[in-house]
């Protein structure tokens, strides 16, 4: 019987050895597969990395080209805007100075007007030489002395 179990060893120890050998053979393979893959994977990862910064500047680029074109319609807006208000000021200085000719008694109530709306202010009225008295001393201020 020990012949028979010693056969039976030695076919379990060489199938046991087949599988070992077949398995390391399988990891060499496997290590040598992923080293002869790498350089390729290294190309394709680049060539990946190359093409998102490509896309990335070319959305900035479209981004700040938008950004402009809006700046460039909203700048001529403006400068229409500003066209139409100062024909529009310009119409209505017409407009008061047509109503304003030959029409001094308006002109003088406007005058009184201003003056009762603003009392304190400084009114010059001009000499024979047509210059006004100029109030020099009107903004002095009184200093007391408390040293003493």
């Amino acid at each position: 019987m020990s012949t028979e179990y010693d056969v039976r060893v030695a076919k379990e120890k060489r199938a046991f050895a087949k599988w070992i050998s077949i398995g390391v053979t399988a990891l060499c393979l496997v290590v040598v597969g992923s080293l002869a893959g790498c350089p390729m994977y290294n190309v394709y990862q680049q060539k990946k990395e190359g093409e998102a910064k490509l896309a990335e500047a070319q959305s900035s680029r479209q981004i700040a080209i938008s950004e402009a074109k809006a700046k460039l319609e909203a700048s001529s807006l403006l400068a229409q805007a500003d066209t139409i208000r100062a024909h529009g000021v310009a119409r209505s200085n017409q407009i008061i100075g047509a109503s304003l000719r030959n029409n001094q008694a308006y002109l003088h109530w406007l005058w009184i007007d201003n003056i009762e709306k603003n009392p304190n202010a400084v009114i010059y009225i001009p000499t024979e030489a047509n210059l006004p008295i100029l109030e020099a001393g009107r903004d002095r201020r009184v200093v007391v002395d408390t040293s003493e």
